[in-house]
């Protein structure tokens, strides 16, 4: 008997760093049924010679949450071997929910992730009221990737104490309602309940988010009903004070007894150790069970003509004030005039002058940060990975321009398509193959679905793979694909995917690893209401398999969506 698709002649790597070894991959339905070599036909046969067989990338930390309302394919992640993303991270989710608080969470989450408020509001059904029924509904919406979904505190806490949730803190009783609430929510299938302790985070009025500066006894009674429900736990912490950050952590964790995933950005600790690293050792100790997950590379804005990160960002000039409120299609004619333009370089040297005499325009508030701006080039691969000398600021110094000058030179030199990337994250790349070589360490935070005008770091799977592994030959191919995959679903521990093994679901990624890499980041229009947004394409893609069926084939969607909604399994 045929089997439905049979993947011939590849290089296969389990994902559970085995070594990798030459063969087949069969496929019924939508479950591994063979794997070695296979003498039965497919079919259809898909010929990987020369190619590396993979189990399908996990994201463990996206903003999918409104997206998938009306981008069922999950665009850009879908382009980059991702086949499961874990959404609903940071706090912020749009269930559960009354009514009356729809247009609240929706501004919450334009002002927290950058995701329009209008497209949020137009482009989801918004017909639940619990996070079961938000499981429901996007179910129906048949996406393309596997989707495991968490629930967030501030929707939680503004469903218990509405607008106080934002000021207050919970009296006793209500403690008691959001544990329950958070705990139903995991059976009603959430994989798990986030939190957020980031100050940055703030709703649109500027105060932060339900939940930011919430009581260890609050977090501690979630923390034991989420365990209990057999869900994880999920974090975004504060940098200062960390050592009281971690300490929360340890008790959510031992109140919980189930997995802790927090955002680990590198911070340097003492003897060039991750300041992260006594808190980890000691909750490892005691049995507790946390991942730390880091960008492989910078993280930050995206600053050029198609992207509202000028270079004066808020510079008062008239001429800056016109650039920045012409549509991006006008701005590259504007500094194509010789007069608008040098009205911009002399507003620049002005405010320079009025705001930091004496001091470069790298300090200057109303600059960007010149010397953690990076060119990222014009060929099809971003360059992510120049040096200092490479900055803005020593740019301008070797061409004896002022960095402004600089900025609006290779902006006419590109047509207006060029990019700087702001880096605030992981700027220092040299200690993060130590870091990401850490087994409490996963890459990730690529926090695809938000900061959609800002930022577009989705594509950080093709970026470990082509630098990591074979640009610089840090981790072998084995563990470069253990750590996208079954290292991944060490979090969320779903019993049949993450690997290549026969009765797993056939999550799969056929790939030409020697030309895996990322594409430009580009602008595009295409949310509702017209709302712009930046996605990444990928290369080296030749097949991605969800459940079994082909969603990409050289590097293009097929169509197909074949997704699942993984839901937590009640406890």
């Amino acid at each position: 008997m045929a089997h439905d698709i049979v993947i011939r002649n590849g290089r296969i790597v389990d994902g559970m760093l085995k070594p990798a070894f030459e063969g087949d991959v069969a496929i019924d339905g939508d479950t591994i049924t063979a794997l070695g070599r296979v003498t039965s036909r497919g079919k259809r046969e898909i010929d990987a010679r020369g190619a590396v067989v993979t189990p399908g990338f996990i994201d463990l930390h996206t903003h999918m949450d409104a997206q998938i309302g009306w981008d069922p394919q999950l665009t850009s992640v879908c382009w980059h071997g991702i086949t499961t993303v874990l959404m609903g991270n940071c706090g912020v989710t749009f269930a559960p929910v009354r009514d009356s608080d729809k247009e609240l969470l929706a501004g919450m989450m334009e002002s927290v992730e950058d995701i329009p408020r209008e497209a949020i509001l137009s482009g989801l059904p918004w017909d639940w009221s619990s996070f079961g029924e938000y499981l429901d509904s996007i179910e129906q919406l048949a996406p393309a990737l596997n989707v495991a979904a968490l629930v967030g505190h501030a929707a939680t806490r503004f469903y218990v104490m509405g607008e106080r949730a934002v000021d207050e803190n919970p009296t006793p009783g209500e403690i008691e309602q959001i544990a329950a609430l958070a705990g139903q929510s995991v059976r009603e299938g959430g994989m798990g309940f986030s939190v957020n302790r980031l100050l940055a985070h703030r709703l649109p009025d500027g105060r932060p988010i339900p939940g930011t500066f919430a009581t260890e006894e609050e977090l501690v009674a979630i923390a034991r009903e989420v365990g209990a429900a057999g869900g994880i736990l999920q974090s975004v912490i504060e940098a200062h004070p960390l050592d009281e950050e971690m300490r929360i952590m340890q008790l959510q964790l031992q109140a919980a007894g189930t997995h802790m995933l927090f955002s680990a950005p590198w911070l340097p600790g003492v003897d060039g150790a991750s300041a992260y690293q006594p808190a980890i050792d000691a909750m490892r100790a005691r049995g507790l069970q946390v991942t730390g997950t880091t960008q492989p590379r910078s993280a930050g804005f995206l600053s050029g003509l198609t992207t509202n990160i000028l270079f004066g960002m808020r510079f008062k000039g008239e001429t800056w004030r016109q650039l920045r409120n012409a549509k991006i299609e006008a701005r590259l004619p504007l500094i194509q005039e010789e007069a608008f333009r040098n009205r911009l370089i002399a507003e620049a040297k002005e405010m320079q002058i009025a705001d930091h005499i004496g001091q470069t325009m790298s300090s200057s508030r109303y600059a960007l940060p010149c010397s953690k701006c990076f060119w990222m080039g014009t060929d099809a691969r971003p360059d992510y990975t120049q040096q200092n000398d490479h900055s803005l600021t020593n740019l301008a110094a070797a061409a004896e321009e002022h960095p402004v000058e600089t900025w609006l030179r290779l902006q006419l030199e590109s047509g207006g398509q060029g990019l700087f990337h702001v880096r605030f994250v992981n700027e220092d790349l040299d200690v993060l193959p130590g870091f990401l070589g850490m087994d409490w360490i996963v890459p990730g935070v690529g926090d695809a679905g938000a900061h959609v005008s800002l930022v577009m770091d989705a594509g950080w799977s093709s970026f470990f793979i082509s630098h990591w592994y074979r640009d610089k030959g840090v981790f072998s191919l084995e563990e470069t694909i253990y750590m996208l995959t079954a290292k991944q679903n060490r979090v969320l521990a779903l019993p049949d995917r993450g690997s290549l093994v026969v009765g797993n679901k056939a999550d799969i990624n056929v790939l030409d690893i020697n030309q895996i890499e990322e594409r430009q980041p580009k602008r595009v229009v295409d949310f509702p209401g017209g709302a712009p947004r930046l996605i990444q394409r990928g290369v080296g893609y030749r097949n991605t398999l969800v459940n079994g069926q082909v969603i990409l084939e050289n590097d293009e969607l097929t169509g197909a969506r074949t997704g699942h909604i993984l839901r937590n399994r009640p406890a």
